[in-house]
């Protein structure tokens, strides 16, 4: 290489950090070039929620700014799509190399390469990630069926995470069982972190409003107030605020759901790490240290669970991502076909627990993974709804989706479309899942308890459907025994009715 070689450097919006790869690649900053884009055309490839194109777009401009007072030179454009910028940039500043940090999303470094660009292009190692991607797929190579348990072991072993000595902290890897407690009882709910829109974001959010590529994602999406935080101090502030006040009761009600509670104890970490803010082995790290400085107070068990979700459940769908062939998400092991209800979009239902997540989405773009899983999930797999119609969805609604995270989420863990390839049982569930889990069902139109009647729960009679839709497929697996069990014993007239009410509501839904 020569001193005088010119290196550009693409920022992408998911990889704003000055510890990234591509940036660490270049330590001549005055003789270099970085660029960020906001590319119209890519930024309506769905119906994006609006508050995700602000994080996103407020959180490269903030960054890039950051740059410019680090001693970088920063382009920043706004334009149809990415390659006129790019040619343009790279004409004008003689750019003989463009270096990008490897994508996360494999569509995205499809695109990458599918550019027709006057230099060469080069991928620096992906360095997001706790686990690098080589190291994954070692690992996964070596093994007969990816558990997430084994993954989770190895992770806090090879990084030394609640560990003592080659034991875990605790006497146990796992104190999941201690985090599963319903919302009974009047809860102390922890305050949340939140802050007001400074210039930049406030350019972002009424460019977006005043766009006419957007107006038809206002029928859906709630732009405003708009309260995420879009810097790095911000994301810190966010991670010192939930380990300060929500950490050491996290654990317990992890899993717990109730009316107006937009977040319980839950980090709302995921919109940061998802976009390179703030790393996940500082998150980790960060939490293992506070429990350490306070072990005589706190309990294990809602330290080891906030940290099994970072090092091991997002690790883990990461990997996955990474490990699985490119036909993955289009994998459809029960050809579940039903089109996504409308009502996804608009939130008009009368079932309360559906509604209540629906609106907090459109709000604020978040839920917690319980009212993912075990609702708009568990709905859709058990009403046979198209698997890559929900991921386009969850992709679309979520300011924390990306391809990464939900092809693995939905199409996998969500939906069980790769067959049992991550999960070991369809997260299946009736109403009394709900009913237990939640307090959603005090003030629903159905009763939580009837699976045939006029008012019968639409996950009760869906659950029982759908056992009897897939009873071949899922007769072998060991797991499923108990409620094949009660399905056989039920009578045929009851389930006759049952799958008359399932075939009726898709009727009524327009949905056949």
């Amino acid at each position: 290489m020569t001193d005088d070689k010119i290196i550009g450097i693409w920022i992408l919006g998911d990889q704003l950090w000055m510890g990234q790869s591509a940036l660490q690649s270049c330590v001549d900053k005055k003789h270099h070039q970085v660029i960020f884009i906001e590319s119209l055309r890519h930024a309506q490839e769905l119906p994006y929620h609006l508050q995700k194109l602000v994080l996103v777009w407020s959180a490269m401009r903030h960054f890039a700014e950051e740059l410019k007072q680090a001693g970088w030179n920063v382009t920043y454009k706004q334009a149809e799509d990415f390659q006129t910028p790019l040619i343009e940039w790279i004409q004008q500043n003689q750019i003989a190399e463009l270096r990008v940090m490897t994508p996360s999303d494999r569509p995205f470094a499809k695109l990458i390469e599918s550019l027709n660009l006057p230099c060469q292009i080069q991928f620096t190692p992906n360095n997001r990630f706790i686990w690098g991607d080589a190291e994954f797929i070692q690992w996964a190579s070596s093994r007969k069926r990816l558990i997430m348990e084994d993954f989770y072991r190895e992770g806090r072993k090879r990084f030394d995470i609640l560990m003592v000595g080659d034991l875990p902290a605790g006497g146990r890897w796992n104190f999941d069982k201690d985090n599963r407690q319903p919302p009974k009882g009047k809860l102390k709910l922890p305050e949340a972190l939140w802050f007001e829109c400074d210039r930049i974001t406030q350019d972002v959010i009424d460019f977006v409003i005043q766009s006419p590529a957007f107006k038809d994602s206002q029928k859906y999406w709630q732009i405003q107030p708009f309260r995420w935080g879009v810097t790095r101090q911000q994301a810190l502030q966010v991670l010192d605020f939930f380990i300060q006040t929500r950490l050491s009761n996290f654990g317990p009600y992890q899993d717990a759901m109730v009316t107006g509670e937009q977040t319980m104890w839950h980090a709302m970490l995921s919109p940061y790490l998802n976009l390179g803010l703030i790393h996940p082995l500082e998150v980790v790290q960060a939490a293992e240290k506070a429990y350490y400085e306070n072990q005589g107070e706190w309990e294990l068990n809602s330290i080891e669970g906030f940290i099994r979700q970072i090092l091991g459940w997002r690790e883990y769908m990461h990997g996955i991502y990474i490990y699985m062939g490119e036909d993955y998400p289009t994998k459809n092991w029960f050809n579940h076909a039903q089109p996504l209800p409308e009502f996804y979009w608009t939130g008009n239902t009368q079932m309360n627990c559906l509604y209540q997540i629906l609106k907090q989405v459109k709000e604020i773009g978040y839920a917690h993974h319980i009212q993912r899983l075990m609702i708009l999930n568990n709905f859709a797999l058990i009403a046979g709804i198209s698997p890559q119609e929900l991921e386009d969805w969850f992709h679309a609604a979520f300011i924390d989706a990306y391809d990464w995270v939900m092809q693995t989420n939905v199409i996998g863990m969500g939906q069980f479309a790769d067959g049992g390839m991550m999960a070991s049982k369809p997260y299946a569930a009736s109403a009394n899942y709900v009913n237990k889990m939640s307090d959603y069902c005090k003030n629903c139109y159905y009763n939580p308890r009837d699976r045939t009647g006029e008012k019968a729960c639409p996950f009760n009679f869906f659950y029982w459907d759908f056992l009897a839709r897939h009873y071949d497929s899922l007769k072998n697996n060991h797991r499923m025994s108990q409620m094949l069990r009660n399905l056989e014993r039920m009578s045929g007239e009851e389930l006759g009715k049952i799958r008359d009410r399932a075939s009726e509501w898709h009727k009524i839904n327009s949905l056949t």
